[in-house]
C-alpha cells in the first residue's frame, strides 16, 4: 500500500471521528468507509460498527466489528465506548454498563465517564439490612418513589 494512501486514510478517519463526536454518524459512516478503503485498519472497526448499528440498524454486525477492534487493541477505552453505545441502542442496558465499566478498567476516557454518569447512582435499599432484591425492599422502594418520598 502506498504511504500517500495510508496518510489519506488516517486523515479521513480523523474527520470521521470528529463527525461521530458531534453525533453526525451519517458523515462518520461515509468517512470511515472511505478511510478503510484507503487503509484497512482493524482498530477503526469499532467506529464503523457503531455507525453501522446506529444508521443501518445492523446491531449484530456492529457488535462483531467492535469485538474485532477489541481483539486488536484490548486496552483502548474508545472501543469499549463504541461497543457500549451499540449495546444501549439494542436495549441491553446491563451489558452496556458492564462493558463501560470494563473500559474504565482499561484507563477510561471523558466520553466513557459521560456515558457512565448518564446511568446515575442507585439509592440505598429502603430496608438496608435486607438485600436489594428482597420483595419488601422492591415494593417499598416503588411505593415511596411513586408518592414522591424517595
Amino acid at each position: 500500500m502506498k504511504p500517500q494512501a495510508v496518510e489519506e486514510g488516517v486523515l479521513e478517519f480523523e474527520r470521521a471521528r470528529r463527525a461521530i463526536a458531534m453525533d453526525n454518524t451519517v458523515a462518520g459512516l461515509a468517512g470511515i468507509e472511505k478511510a478503510l478503503s484507503c487503509n484497512d485498519d482493524m482498530r477503526w472497526y469499532s467506529y464503523l460498527g457503531y455507525c453501522v448499528a446506529k444508521e443501518r440498524g445492523q446491531v449484530s454486525r456492529g457488535t462483531e466489528l467492535c469485538m474485532i477492534s477489541l481483539e486488536q487493541e484490548p486496552g483502548n477505552p474508545e472501543h469499549y465506548v463504541n461497543l457500549g453505545k451499540i449495546l444501549l441502542l439494542s436495549g441491553k442496558k446491563a451489558e452496556a454498563l458492564r462493558t463501560l465499566r470494563d473500559g474504565m478498567a482499561q484507563g477510561g476516557s471523558t466520553e466513557l465517564i459521560a456515558l457512565l454518569t448518564q446511568f446515575g447512582n442507585r439509592k440505598s435499599p429502603v430496608i438496608p439490612f435486607l438485600p436489594r432484591t428482597n420483595p419488601l425492599n422492591k415494593i417499598l422502594g416503588l411505593l415511596l418513589h411513586r408518592i414522591g418520598l424517595r
